[in-house]
């Protein structure tokens, strides 16, 4: 019995690690935190495994953990580290480098409940209810988050909001 949990566990990350992987980054930023923020998420789950019924809200779970191990991180890595302005370099993947970089940094300001709200929803492109669903929240508070992470983000990128939707 156990042994066959711990199969479809094993099934379960084989098949949405990437996923996860790239979603981490999106909110941290840094393919090594990422990694660590995907393992703490993945190990949190396990260790609920044996409890967890129903397969359509697995997603929402495993994400939920992802997003909650961010915020928890980020709340401690805040208390004793001072952020730098540097954005490390990356390989851009389909969106021009320039614009990929632009956006992460202005994405870094914003706060981790609403970069999380702003991945799942442009990102990973779920929808309002989705998103409540994996974050453990409200839809009320989906459609505020939403709101102010976008204003931020126009309010950090000024001007170049406009050149950015233009390339």
């Amino acid at each position: 019995m156990r042994e066959a949990r711990e199969q479809e566990f094993d099934e379960f990350v084989l098949a949405r690690q990437q996923r996860l992987l790239r979603t981490a980054y999106l909110l941290c930023g840094d393919w090594h935190l990422a990694e660590d923020l995907t393992q703490n998420a993945l190990a949190k789950v396990y260790v609920g495994w044996h409890r967890i019924q129903q397969v359509e809200q697995l997603d929402a779970y495993v994400h939920r953990m992802l997003f909650r191990t961010y915020v928890d991180a980020y709340r401690r890595r805040r208390k004793r580290e001072i952020l730098s302005s540097a954005v490390p370099d990356v390989a851009g993947t389909g969106i021009a480098s320039d614009v990929r970089l632009t956006l992460l940094a202005a994405l870094a300001q914003v706060t981790p409940r609403y970069r999380a709200v702003l991945v799942l929803r442009f990102w990973e492109d779920r929808s309002v209810g989705e998103t409540a669903d994996a974050l453990g929240i409200s839809v009320g508070a989906v459609k505020s988050h939403t709101h102010r992470g976008l204003q931020k983000l126009r309010s950090v990128l000024g001007d170049q909001a406009l050149d950015l939707i233009r390339s």
